[in-house]
């Protein structure tokens, strides 16, 4: 597996390796001794989660799950590609606001890790989209979340982009009071 990192201490891109011949490829998405050997020592995944959107240009975000069932997440796209996005919401990070994107595809395997205290959301850049993603917590409907998609400043690349109800009436940023608290690594 290859790991990259962001100017924003958090999320991860993974990307494994594939090994392919005339049948197609196999990948190994998942190991933790891989992870571990890599220094990532990230909690256990309980959830996995599968969406499918069919238009191109729908977006689903920002979303996040408050404490006590805060989610870290390991992301894909198994079919199409998806701008995928995380912005830091830890009161008192250095880097409160700022986000980082990243282009997923069925072609490359790349997946984001994002961890607990970030908003996140992804755009469809082409149709018939799947997303998968590992959750390091059930979904609990009490502590589910949501922040206007446009009001962060992200260039999304599109101005008006298909939205669920939730999606279009969340909250916008300004007005978001986190749950969420940096605590510096040791």
């Amino acid at each position: 597996m290859q790991f990259e990192y962001f100017d924003i201490p958090g999320p991860v891109l993974v990307t494994p390796r594939r090994f392919g011949d005339a049948r197609g490829w196999f990948s190994e998405t998942w190991n933790r001794r891989t992870l571990a050997e890599a220094g990532l020592t990230w909690p256990d995944f309980v959830q996995d989660n599968h969406s499918y959107s069919a238009p191109r240009h729908t977006l689903r975000g920002l979303h996040y799950q408050r404490p006590p069932h805060a989610q870290d997440k390991l992301v894909r796209a198994s079919r199409g590609t998806i701008l995928d996005v995380a912005v830091d919401v830890r009161r008192g990070s250095p880097h409160y606001g700022q986000h980082v994107a990243v282009e997923l595809s069925s072609e490359t395997g790349a997946q984001i890790f994002v961890p607990k205290g970030f908003l996140h959301g992804f755009l469809t850049l082409t149709e018939d989209c799947e997303v998968q993603y590992k959750c390091t917590d059930i979904y609990a409907p009490d502590c589910d979340g949501a922040v206007r998609w446009d009001s962060v400043g992200i260039d999304w690349g599109i101005p008006a982009p298909v939205l669920s109800a939730k999606d279009a009436e969340a909250p916008v940023f300004a007005d978001f009071d986190t749950p969420f608290v940096f605590e510096a690594a040791p």
